[in-house]
């Protein structure tokens, strides 16, 4: 009976979503829109996932198929995505083996027998997957304002850092003994997405920058209010989280929206990975505690944050200095691998394409409680996770094992009520 019972509540909630997200194209006067979240695309454009490599499929096309997906759905051509963002790790491997910029301040690198194999320098990097990531985000361009952030994969290197060594024997399943990682250089990931990259050159809506566009700001229009969004680069330094203040002030009472690579792991706290965390190796860097510290809790306008990096789904509601709440959410889905499974296509323990997977956030402002709807949605297999009766098979073993089958559905698949939004936002 319990069984049954809970398969009437998801019934009924899949359907009172489905009724929300009836709506038509957005026009002027609507206040619903989506912004369309696009988690860790490195498995798609990773070199070695291609056919040229040996690969069975063009990991490369399922990302172009998002995009294309996104594209065609936005505001401009007749549907309700207002806004999207990036959350990082764009590509998958680097070009250096540590970048000058730390070379030249002291740090050092050494080897690691298990990273350097699986993330050597190549040049492929700059043959392969920034052009793939380039032809994605190009559907988007002159379309609908987006955001992209650099995820660690992002940089120019990834070296491991000299006074924290890997262990004499690594186990994986105690991730310490791997040495500590730094990321560091960003010129591959500025010559795409930088402030003077035709994406965001002479756009009114991409309204500053810090680092050349390692961190950036962007304002959109929709649901009736004017939103601020800001993208920070992975474990920022001091000096963007003071940029990012400073933008802030200068748009004072607009709703503000954080995209960010690293801030939630899979049980909702702001820890770092403890494989790569820049923080611990340059003091100028800031941990996911100490970015809500120095910045998100500051600043009452920072409503949500929005992150990737760890493999899997997580929300977190806290309180910021003012007493208002800022809506926290992880979403990545970098080592789903069952496109690859059935194809044939070998992978590492920790490897993934993504299967499709983006989150689509509906926000319906035109209550007397402000809701968004998150769901969940493979441009793939062309269904909602809530509807795909293989979801939990496919994927809970890995991301959330201790979840029941409901449970799992419901952590990619839920309601944010936005309750105290109108009192703090009241543009009218």
């Amino acid at each position: 009976m319990r069984r049954v019972l809970k398969s009437i509540r998801r019934a009924i909630l899949a359907s009172a979503i489905a009724c929300a997200l009836a709506s038509g194209p957005a026009v002027a006067n609507d206040k619903s829109f989506t912004i369309a979240v696009i988690p860790d695309t490195q498995g798609y454009t990773d070199y070695t996932h291609q056919k040229a490599e040996g690969f069975p499929f063009d990991a490369g096309d399922m990302f172009l198929q998002q995009m294309r997906y996104i594209a065609s759905n936005v505001e401009s051509e007749g549907g309700d995505i207002a806004f999207v963002t990036s959350l990082g790790d764009v590509w998958q491997h680097q070009t250096l083996l540590i970048d000058p910029a730390h070379e030249a301040r002291g740090f050092r690198r050494t080897a690691n027998p298990l990273l350097d194999v699986h993330f050597a320098p190549s040049d492929k990097v700059r043959s392969v997957e920034m052009p793939i990531a380039h032809r994605g985000f190009a559907l988007l361009d002159g379309k609908v304002p987006f955001s992209v952030v650099p995820g660690n994969h992002d940089y120019d290197a990834m070296w491991t850092d000299a006074d924290h060594p890997p262990a004499a024997t690594i186990s994986l399943k105690d991730l310490t003994t791997v040495g500590l990682l730094h990321a560091g250089g960003l010129a591959n990931f500025t010559s795409v997405f930088g402030k003077d990259s035709a994406f965001f050159r002479d756009k009114d809506w991409y309204v500053d920058s810090y680092g050349d566009g390692a961190s950036s700001a962007q304002i959109f229009t929709a649901g009736g209010y004017r939103f601020l969004h800001i993208g920070l680069q992975f474990e920022p330094p001091n000096g963007a989280l003071e940029w990012a203040s400073g933008v802030i002030g200068r748009y004072p009472g607009l709703p503000t929206i954080v995209s960010t690579h690293s801030y939630l792991d899979t049980q909702g706290r702001r820890l770092p990975n403890p494989v790569i965390d820049n923080a611990r190796v340059d003091p100028d860097d800031n941990s996911p505690e100490m970015m809500w510290d120095k910045f998100v809790s500051r600043h009452d306008q920072i409503f949500m944050v929005l992150c990737g990096h760890n493999n899997g789904q997580a929300l977190r509601v806290d309180n910021n200095r003012f007493g208002h709440k800022v809506y926290q959410i992880l979403s990545d889905y970098q080592e789903r691998r069952q496109t690859a499974i059935n194809a044939g296509g070998k992978l590492s323990g920790q490897d993934g394409i993504g299967d499709g997977w983006i989150r689509l956030m509906k926000f319906n402002l035109n209550s007397a409680t402000p809701k968004v709807i998150v769901q969940t949605y493979s441009t793939h297999y062309g269904k909602k996770s809530i509807d795909m009766d293989q979801y939990a098979r496919f994927y809970k073993s890995r991301e959330g094992a201790s979840l029941s089958d409901e449970d799992f559905h419901n952590s990619d698949n839920f309601m944010i009520y936005l309750d105290d939004f109108i009192g703090r936002f009241n543009q009218k």
